[in-house]
């Protein structure tokens, strides 16, 4: 019996009528977490807004535009806290297939935020852009503990693995066809984390990864040039310093120059690309210095630790994996970027949770965190 079918059998046993709430279940700290990231994101926002050529309280400085988006997630956050969950599972094969939809007319009419090197990944309506794929990656995670939680017999199987492979096919291809590796990149690393927590077999999942790697060469020599340079700037940025290096040169400057306790909000220096999304870490580190750069990665691991606690308290698989499949995608994006930041990983395009800019990434995080909060509230508090 896997973990996930032995935890279910033990909760099952107190486990509440669909629809029934119990408010003194509502993780306060969960949410306080994530609250204290975006207050992080709005101090970088209004930075980012200083340093550019809008004032920070215009309505279209990313401060203020961060400000409506946040007020957006809020909402967002108590609907989907009142709304029961379990519906979800219910609609996660047309949530699948909306999700398709909106991803080729991301490849139909989308275009850039007008920084260097950005691809057409926003689709502009009423003048608000938004970014299908950061959907994509909160639908996605719906989509497999519901595909999960309906084979919890067959979770050792190899055919499990290949159906959530062949599930996972279409919108890996269309999110890569933006280009965007950063997402395509995360669902890989979310779909890897479900299979792993759901107790799939170790075997196959290892076959998995052998192969994987084992293809690694091929995949090589077929990366474009710039594709290469990107991956080897990890070893020696200095090699191309004013072309593939000069991204990860200028973040670690920015990191360096910040020491203990940072040069102090808007007071960033170091010029850095897409300093707003991407390289946010940098500005981060160089304004608040190592101390706020702590206390972000402090509150990331207070925020995945209710997360997961969500998830073991949850009465049903679906939830279960729910809460897994959000742990496991902010896990990977806070690795990679900071990561990133600091010359560890090849400079992918993930954004970092919560902080970095972007409406959609923020309600769509809203939205998986108001997910786990209705799972919280419809749970009776086990006996131990």
């Amino acid at each position: 019996m896997s973990l996930l079918q032995d935890q279910t059998v033990k909760l099952r046993a107190w486990a509440p009528k669909s629809g029934w709430l119990a408010w003194r279940n509502y993780d306060f700290q969960l949410t306080t977490y994530a609250v204290l990231l975006t207050m992080f994101g709005l101090a970088m926002a209004y930075s980012n807004s200083v340093g550019s050529t809008h004032e920070p309280l215009t309505i279209n400085s990313p401060f203020v535009r961060s400000i409506m988006w946040g007020v957006v997630a809020v909402v967002v956050l108590g609907l989907m806290t009142v709304f029961d969950y379990k519906w979800l599972k219910s609609f996660a094969w047309p949530l699948y297939l909306i999700n398709l939809g909106l991803l080729v007319l991301t490849l139909r009419v989308g275009v850039g935020t007008g920084e260097a090197g950005t691809a057409a990944r926003w689709v502009v309506i009423a003048g608000f852009q938004f970014q299908f794929s950061e959907m994509a990656k909160i639908i996605m995670v719906l989509v497999f503990a519901a595909f999960l939680a309906d084979r919890q017999d067959k979770i050792k199987s190899p055919w499990t693995i290949m159906q959530m492979l062949i599930v996972l096919g279409p919108p890996w291809i269309l999110v890569l066809m933006q280009p965007d590796l950063g997402t395509s990149l995360v669902l890989v690393a979310t779909v890897a984390g479900l299979l792993f927590m759901s107790g799939a077999s170790l075997f196959w999942l290892g076959t998995l990864a052998t192969a994987v790697l084992a293809a690694i060469p091929f995949v090589w020599t077929h990366m474009a040039d710039y594709q290469q340079a990107r991956l080897l700037t990890v070893l020696n940025p200095w090699a191309d310093p004013q072309g593939a290096g000069y991204q990860v040169i200028q973040a670690q400057t920015a990191v360096n120059a910040g020491g203990i306790a940072g040069k102090g909000l808007t007071n960033g220096q170091v010029a850095l690309p897409v300093s707003s999304t991407d390289f946010v870490w940098g500005v981060l580190a160089e304004e608040l210095g190592l101390i706020g750069a702590i206390v972000v990665l402090v509150l990331f691991t207070l925020l995945l630790w209710r997360m997961l606690a969500a998830s073991w308290r949850a009465t049903e698989p679906f939830a279960m994996l729910l809460g897994a499949g959000m742990a496991t995608m902010i896990f990977f994006q806070v690795v990679v970027n900071v990561g990133m930041v600091i010359g560890l990983v090849p400079v992918t395009g993930i954004p970092l949770p919560f902080v970095s800019y972007g409406g959609a990434s923020l309600v769509s995080l809203a939205a998986g965190l108001g997910t786990l909060q209705s799972a919280n509230l419809r749970r009776e508090r086990p006996a131990w």
